[in-house]
């Protein structure tokens, strides 16, 4: 099994691609199997999310990009800041990790969360896309 340790920046063609459900890449040790059919293992400083494009390697010049995985996910649109910031407010509250754009909230597919935004008012959308919450106010940019 090829161990990742490490994440590097390169502009150059990965050898391979290894994609993650957003779960996945939260944990900093774990077996994967790569796009190519390669076995890998995982083994990175603790805390760290894995980001879609970021690419890990194994110090030796094997380098493997990271794609966030299509997952289901629960999609709201919203054009009143008011509307918005109470959906935001109250999903944070409980802690859900939540993908936000200009009008738009995205967060792993929940009906207890969809039914709580349908009582504020908002139309809950199902898709399968990729996943890219926020990182939170106390994690560096780079993560």
């Amino acid at each position: 099994m090829l161990k990742l340790t490490e994440t590097t920046q390169t502009e150059e063609t990965p050898d391979d691609i290894l994609t993650l459900a957003y779960e996945a890449r939260q944990k900093s040790r774990q077996p994967a199997l790569t796009q190519g059919g390669l076995t890998v293992g995982v083994f990175l400083p603790r805390g760290l999310t894995l980001r879609h494009g970021m690419v890990l390697t194994n110090g030796q010049g094997f380098n493997v990009r990271v794609n966030a995985a299509q997952e289901s996910l629960s999609v709201v649109k919203c054009d009143d800041p008011l509307l918005f910031a109470r959906a935001c407010y109250h999903l944070g509250n409980r802690h859900v990790a939540l993908q936000i754009q200009s009008g738009e909230l995205r967060f792993l597919t929940d009906h207890v969360l969809d039914q709580m935004l349908a009582g504020l008012g908002l139309a809950v959308e199902h898709q399968t896309l990729s996943f890219e919450p926020e990182t939170g106010a106390y994690h560096s940019h780079g993560q």
